[in-house]
């Protein structure tokens, strides 16, 4: 069997009646035939969006095919063990020209209890903020479930919602349970677990193509909805160069941030995990004994579990989020 490599995928583009065009606009991602954009899933494992292979011996072969032949060698053994043939995350890159719903995601429990899935906890990172960009996480104020029934009986939820101004870097954790939207003006990296469960609040009243207005699950989401107060529902850390900096930890995935400009060596031979890095300004090569595979902004690289050590050299600098299983 030939030894694994870094993995390039396919980007799989997604048109939605909030998306625009800066995918293509911002980083070369071109979505035609589609009108705009809203979603590139980067990375994806999930039923009828499996990611196909760009590069190499295994181009053509799709995600789940991979795992099907490399198991443990390409997840890593612990990894493998806990969700078998089920890649675990789900990246995206979500252009919001509009308000997204404002909406909601179950956790694990009641995902599994209702649907028989994962729920979907789930983090952004800013790649390009229009000035004055918002969204939406969480509350401004303690609110009960009667409150909360009534403001949204009375179309006024946008009074008891935390809106953030948003720019470039920030990063905002959005742990299943935590009522949320994005904003106009936003390109946002996604990491999330394998789950597409959304239950949608309130959508601005829009309507979809055949002029009918887009389904809410309002009886679902009052019981997925944590009505916790955040003291603080932005992440904070320091962007330091040349420096492996922890944006994110949580039981689902860890995400850390790469800014450099000069070569760096990882040894990840005792993680048990594959990683994925996603270039998220500039671009980058990954060499690993004579094999050597180049990506740039707004494309993803699979590490198998099994690469253990390789390099990391920038073209000339690049920022890399950088996702494992912990």
């Amino acid at each position: 069997m030939n030894l694994l490599y870094p993995l390039k995928f396919n980007p799989i583009f997604k048109e939605k009646i909030w998306g625009g065009k800066k995918v293509k606009t911002l980083y070369g991602l071109d979505f035609a035939p589609l009108t705009n954009c809203g979603e590139v899933w980067v990375l994806s494992g999930y039923p009828d969006n499996i990611s196909i292979v760009q590069n190499g011996f295994l181009e053509g072969n799709d995600l789940n095919e991979l795992i099907e032949v490399y198991m443990g060698d390409l997840l890593g053994e612990r990894i493998f063990e806990q969700f078998g043939e089920e890649f675990p995350l789900l990246i995206k890159l979500i252009d919001s020209n509009d308000w997204l719903s404002i909406q909601v995601h179950p956790g694990d429990e009641l995902a599994q209890k209702r649907h028989n899935a994962n729920g979907k906890t789930e983090m952004w990172y800013t790649m390009n903020a229009d000035s004055g960009a918002e969204l939406i996480s969480g509350f401004n104020r303690k609110v009960t479930k009667e409150e909360y029934r009534q403001h949204l009986q009375d179309k006024s939820l946008k009074e008891i919602l935390n809106f953030e101004k948003v720019e470039s870097g920030d990063v905002f954790f959005m742990p299943a349970g935590r009522v949320h939207a994005l904003g106009p003006g936003l390109v946002v990296a996604e990491i999330q677990q394998t789950s597409d469960l959304t239950y949608r609040i309130y959508d601005f009243d829009r309507v979809d193509e055949e002029g009918n207005p887009r389904e809410l699950h309002n009886d679902l989401a009052l019981d997925a909805i944590d009505f916790a107060l955040s003291p603080d529902y932005k992440t904070h850390y320091l962007d330091k160069q040349n420096e492996t900096v922890s944006m994110v930890k949580s039981p689902y995935f860890t995400t850390n941030m790469l800014h450099f400009d000069k070569p760096v060596e990882k040894d990840y031979t005792e993680l048990d995990s594959f990683v994925i890095y996603l270039c998220a300004e500039g671009a980058c090569k990954v060499i690993a004994g004579d094999m050597e595979e180049h990506f740039a902004v707004g494309e993803a690289m699979l590490i198998p579990a099994t690469m253990g050590e390789f390099k990391l050299e920038p073209a000339p600098s690049v920022k890399l989020l950088e996702v494992y299983i912990p």
